[in-house]
């Protein structure tokens, strides 16, 4: 009985230890209004992990940020895209704080930034590393206002936590910022994988989607399947909270065999080295044909990701002829609202015959480098690039060099070059390499350019061609016209545009000095605030150059009034 006991207790300080081991009552919210969450801790996203948490703001910009704890500005960022601007406070207890897509710093960092931006005549700063004495903070210090800059959908505040020696991003919801949330995760496709070369479901060598019913609210039962050899399962889910309709990631996902659990992870922390290995969590293939993120519940050779626990045959089942099973997929938010998925399983034998491998004249030795060439293409790829060895297509057709396609998720950047030795000196100005995998909606991809060649870097397989951009940028005023007086004008804003390969660079004078436009390249405005300096005189020229990515360039200069 003694013994008994001591097992139970073991179990529960395990399975408490992760959540208990952050202190929860050290940090307050950064934020004075009620928390609901546009995006949670560990969420799918493209090529990485969500490493934070989206704080609503009620749609607006401006709202004001206080330091959740004692601490020192230890780092800020000001960018176009990524996190926009941001800033990093480190506190005495071991941990970072991170607030993302500012719309502005508090008035003394502010005009620290600005300083340096006047300085280098840039916009972005680059990583700025103040020393601890120079912006210490207090808790409930207002350390800046919320907005919407950088590779953000809308206004919000994107919070982070990270162990300050590691850079590890640990989930905030352990150190006690949650929302309301009562409801359970959503269950909306189930697949099934044949994982060897004798596996079989349902009589069939691919992949298949299973059908599934909601009992009642939460419990949802698939159709009994048919399978041989190892197989293995994924699902597509996403979990809401309290008073928010968006799609957030769950906590956890767990599976058991016959009640036995052979899988499981959760978003507890991980590093941004890893991230990328969401890749392989998810089935990249279906995600880019169907835009739908199914999460396997076995582990791939290559994945390093460190977020599993208790696997079993790396979550893999085989499959006995003649046996039952009953396979349980349980997802799980943080509050603990549980889902669970049960899948009866029936061993059978196929009668298949092996199912032959796809193959082409390009293999793919993954640890080797490789290189292929046809007509004016070659493309290069590193060690490594591939996560397992394989076979792709490679062929240009009317000037279309198809790498494979965007199916195959990539570990580095491969090199695709393009000779342009029968270009005129004009072209070899205006061309730049296109993602043409979307016939309807080719895309820049960054062009570097040589002697008779042009080149990209890339991680994304997929169709590419060269096309040629001869438009200048476009620039409208904005905010005023020439020769208008604009004394009662707190800023002064102008609108850029560039259709092909979009906005390289821009610059800015009033009166033959720099100034500082902001960039929100959502609405392709620039603005400048008339504080930053004040104006001599009442009649003022200000001139704008604005070059887009293969130096097509534009200039405009306008006169206006203010005192």
């Amino acid at each position: 009985m003694k013994l008994y006991f001591s097992i139970i207790l073991w179990l529960f300080v395990v399975c408490g230890f992760a959540q208990n081991q952050y202190p929860r009552n050290y940090f307050s919210n950064p934020l004075k209004i009620p928390t609901v969450f546009a995006g949670t801790f560990g969420e799918l996203r493209s090529n990485h992990f969500h490493s934070g948490v989206d704080i609503k703001t009620q749609g607006k910009e401006n709202i004001p940020i206080y330091a959740p704890a004692d601490g020192y500005v230890s780092r800020i960022k000001v960018q176009q895209y990524g996190f926009g601007k941001a800033l990093y406070i480190t506190h005495p207890n071991g941990y970072t704080t991170v607030y993302a897509h500012l719309k502005r710093f508090e008035p003394k960092i502010q005009q620290y930034v600005k300083q340096i931006q006047y300085n280098k005549e840039k916009y972005a700063t680059g990583n700025l590393f103040p020393k601890p004495d120079v912006f210490p903070v207090k808790k409930g210090q207002i350390i800046g206002y919320t907005g919407d800059t950088g590779s953000s959908g809308g206004p919000h505040l994107h919070y982070e936590i990270r162990d300050t020696k590691t850079e590890h991003i640990i989930n905030p919801m352990l150190f006690g910022l949650t929302a309301e949330d009562d409801k359970k995760p959503t269950i909306q496709k189930l697949m099934a994988y044949p994982l060897s070369d004798d596996a079989r479901i349902n009589n069939s060598f691919l992949e298949s989607t299973i059908s599934f019913k909601e009992k009642e609210s939460g419990n949802y039962v698939a159709e009994r399947i048919t399978a041989s050899g190892t197989i293995g399962f994924g699902i597509s889910v996403f979990d809401r909270l309290n008073g928010a309709l968006n799609k957030n990631g769950i906590y956890s996902l767990e599976m058991k065999v016959n009640g036995k659990r052979v899988y499981y992870h959760d978003v507890e922390t991980f590093s941004f080295a890893e991230s990328k290995y969401i890749n392989l969590l998810i089935d990249y293939k279906h995600y880019k044909k169907y835009r739908t993120r199914v999460q396997r519940t076995y582990k791939v050779n290559a994945n390093r990701l460190s977020l599993y626990e208790d696997l079993v045959n790396s979550g893999k089942v085989h499959i006995e002829n003649g046996a039952n099973y009953t396979i349980e997929i349980i997802a799980k938010d943080f509050k603990h609202n549980t889902s669970k998925m049960r899948i009866p399983v029936k061993g059978t034998v196929s009668n298949l015959v092996f199912k032959q491998k796809d193959t082409t004249n390009y293999k793919i030795i993954a640890a080797n480098f490789n290189k292929f060439h046809q007509k004016n293409v070659t493309i290069a790829f590193p060690k490594n690039t591939f996560y397992e060895d394989c076979f792709i297509d490679f062929k240009v057709e009317n000037g279309i060099a198809k790498v494979h396609d965007a199916t195959i998720p990539l570990d580095k950047r491969y090199t695709l070059t393009f000779e342009t030795s029968f270009l005129t000196e004009e072209q070899k100005q205006q061309v730049y390499i296109a993602n043409v995998t979307n016939p309807k909606y080719p895309r820049y991809t960054s062009t570097r350019k040589k002697i008779d060649k042009v080149y990209t870097t890339t991680k994304l397989l997929g169709s590419y061609e060269l096309r040629f951009d001869t438009e200048k940028p476009t620039i409208q005023l904005y905010n005023f016209n020439d020769n208008q007086w604009i004394s009662k004008n707190k800023t002064l804003k102008v609108k850029i545009k560039d259709t092909q390969t979009g906005i390289k660079n821009y610059h800015a004078t009033i009166d033959g000095e720099w100034i500082l436009m902001e960039y929100n390249h959502k609405k392709g405005i620039l603005t400048y605030d008339f504080n930053d300096k004040k104006l001599v005189g009442s009649k003022h020229i200000f001139k704008l150059v604005v070059s887009d990515n293969v130096g097509n360039t534009e200039t405009i200069s306008a006169t206006f009034f203010k005192k």
